[in-house]
């Protein structure tokens, strides 16, 4: 497996499309899971970086294996640590991206880590599929509970986009340092 997308769901080909991650840029993803996502950003990295954060010691192994040609080539890096505590260095971030916003619930520390690794007009991508197939409407209002928290972190959204995927409608949230 060892750099593919394999079981990459429509989300997360949708969530990496809307993203457009350059072949350069440094890409922060918060709560990667499996890394599945980080797979498909590696794909269109040439002398970018991506750095893959999760709390979960078993998931950074599972990115870590499903990654391992691009962890190689330099074009990605897993942390096991939660986002507020994690060593990210020194060189700023261009995109950071999250799916299912807990991880920047969880307080104002989690929320602030990814703004301070943000370089100035860096962008946050916030992607939310709520279970269950809630109406569009709920997800645009999910999304501007989402909005709200972010400029009170300091960050200015805009406003939250709803589309309709397979599993039911999915918000994308762009936020700028």
């Amino acid at each position: 497996m060892g750099g593919t997308a394999r079981g990459a769901s429509e989300r997360i080909r949708w969530a990496v499309g809307e993203l457009a991650p350059g072949p350069g840029d440094r890409v922060l993803e918060v709560g990667c899971g499996h890394g599945v996502a980080a797979a498909l950003v590696c794909e269109r990295l040439e002398g970018g970086l991506l750095v893959g954060v999760d709390r979960s010691p078993a998931m950074i192994a599972a990115a870590g294996r499903r990654n391992a040609r691009h962890v190689a080539a330099g074009r990605a890096v897993f942390l096991t640590a939660a986002i507020e505590d994690a060593p990210l260095g020194d060189e700023p971030f261009d995109v950071a991206f999250a799916f299912h916003v807990a991880a920047l619930r969880r307080g104002p520390r989690a929320l602030a880590a990814v703004r301070g690794a943000l370089r100035p007009g860096g962008t946050l991508h916030v992607f939310e599929q709520p279970p269950g197939r809630p109406p569009a409407d709920q997800v645009l209002a999910l999304g501007e509970r989402i909005a709200a928290a972010l400029r009170a972190g300091g960050l200015t959204a805009g406003e939250p986009r709803v589309t309709a995927l397979g599993g039911g409608p999915a918000l994308h949230l762009v936020a700028r340092r």
